[in-house]
């Protein structure tokens, strides 16, 4: 390869980071965006927090079980079809959640969403396992993830001010249209490999970790043979169902109505406090995967660290529930996001090194299940708990005593979090 070819395909590879970033963006801003507009979804369908939350939960639901079959296209027919192809589909699914007359449409509409959400993260981390090198991958992957912050800043703080301005109909079907244009460019920018553009190979593509064997790279059949005989990757998989639990069913859904109810905050002052979980993953992701790769040389210690965080700020939350300054709010959602949400760059990177290469989109789309699996049991797990303060009715409104008693769920949860990572192999090699 020419000096200038080289210089050409550095430079190409983050047009395709570019192009895939936007679309993760979309893909968190699906994931977390009823968190503000939850109040209006209840009085305008008439429903119960129970109910609510099984609406949340059916993008989870979705997402969970789209992704084996995520990392299985993503290593047979191609990342970048998968992409491009499954965006459309989320593109469809936010304009009928958006246009949806009953409960019934909206839940067809988050389907949807769900579904075409769901081949977008997997996809693009095989993509960039081939156009970044292995000791360029955390970093990279924590600058994907602080996209995504971009993506919870526009559904909380964003989407706050477009609902005033426009109601959350509009603003959904909205949200379609560009999601629309995410796919043409996905298709007409991305390829899955330098190959594809007549340049040699830019990643390492020799196993990594101790795990690799001449069967695991042998098909599709031995790789998923490969990845579910790791005592490991079931390790990471609790992790991964516990921590995205509590991260998803507090920060995706009953963190904004907490706030409106405990602390008698408006739909754009709930975003506001709401905007630092994107803030965290924005400063959080790319600080850890630099951390891992750079400083730390690891990645068990940054999962520890994080987790012993989440512990004491969510036990400090139980402690205190209420009476909280605003800018206490704030910081604790700021650290919350950092020590739940930024963390995933370090697990996926940690989960890609214990396997070769070949089969980097199986295992990874095999642990990505779990995070929205826990995701979809706690949102109306925590909803049932708060309906069970109100007597199970449709008032949409909780006492404090409601949410102590969810922050204590939290709190117990986040034990189990701490607990996996002191168990995690180290995965970092030099």
């Amino acid at each position: 390869m020419t000096h200038g070819d080289r210089r050409e395909l550095l430079r190409y590879r983050w047009y395709i980071f570019a192009t895939l970033a936007f679309a993760y963006l979309f893909v968190y801003f699906h994931r977390l965006s009823l968190s503000v507009v939850a109040e209006e979804l209840a009085r305008e369908f008439s429903t119960s927090a129970g109910a609510l939350g099984f609406l949340g939960s059916v993008y989870f639901y979705c997402y969970a079980f789209m992704q084996f079959p995520a990392g299985l296209l993503s290593d047979s027919i191609g990342p970048r079809k998968a992409v491009s192809a499954f965006t459309v589909v989320a593109a469809a699914g936010s304009v009928l959640f958006g246009t949806a007359p009953h409960l019934t449409a909206a839940f067809a509409g988050r389907f949807l969403v769900g579904m075409g959400a769901a081949m977008v993260f997997i996809p693009t981390m095989k993509i960039l396992s081939q156009w970044f090198r292995p000791r360029e991958f955390a970093f990279v992957s924590g600058i994907l993830n602080a996209v995504g912050g971009l993506g919870i800043l526009a559904a909380t703080w964003l989407l706050a001010r477009l609902t005033t301005a426009f109601g959350w109909r509009l603003s959904f079907q909205l949200i379609g249209g560009v999601t629309l244009v995410i796919a043409g460019l996905v298709w007409a920018v991305v390829r899955d490999r330098p190959e594809a553009k007549g340049w040699p190979p830019l990643a390492a593509q020799p196993a990594t970790g101790a795990t690799s064997s001449p069967g695991a790279a042998g098909g599709l059949r031995q790789g998923v043979r490969h990845v579910l005989s790791s005592p490991q990757f079931w390790l990471f998989s609790l992790w991964s169902f516990v921590n995205y639990g509590i991260f998803f069913g507090f920060g995706a859904l009953w963190s904004g109505p907490y706030l409106m109810h405990t602390y008698g905050m408006d739909r754009e002052q709930a975003g506001s406090v709401l905007s630092m979980i994107a803030w965290g993953m924005i400063f959080g992701s790319p600080a850890l995967g630099f951390l891992s790769d750079r400083v730390l040389r690891s990645r068990k210690k940054p999962l520890v660290a994080c987790a012993l965080a989440m512990t004491l700020e969510l036990g400090f939350l139980r402690i205190f529930p209420s009476g909280l300054p605003t800018w206490a709010l704030m910081a604790f959602f700021l650290l919350f996001s950092i020590s739940s949400s930024s963390t995933v760059v370090i697990a996926f990177t940690a989960v890609k090194e214990l396997f070769p290469i070949q089969i980097a989109g199986t295992a990874l789309g095999s642990l990505n299940l779990f995070p929205f699996l826990g995701g979809a049991v706690a949102m109306p797990l925590l909803g049932w708990i708060l309906d069970r303060y109100a007597g199970g009715g449709k008032a949409f409104g909780y006492p404090l005593e409601a949410y102590t008693v969810l922050l204590s769920c939290l709190f117990l949860s986040s034990l189990v979090v701490l607990a996996c990572t002191f168990f995690m192999r180290e995965t970092y090699q030099d």
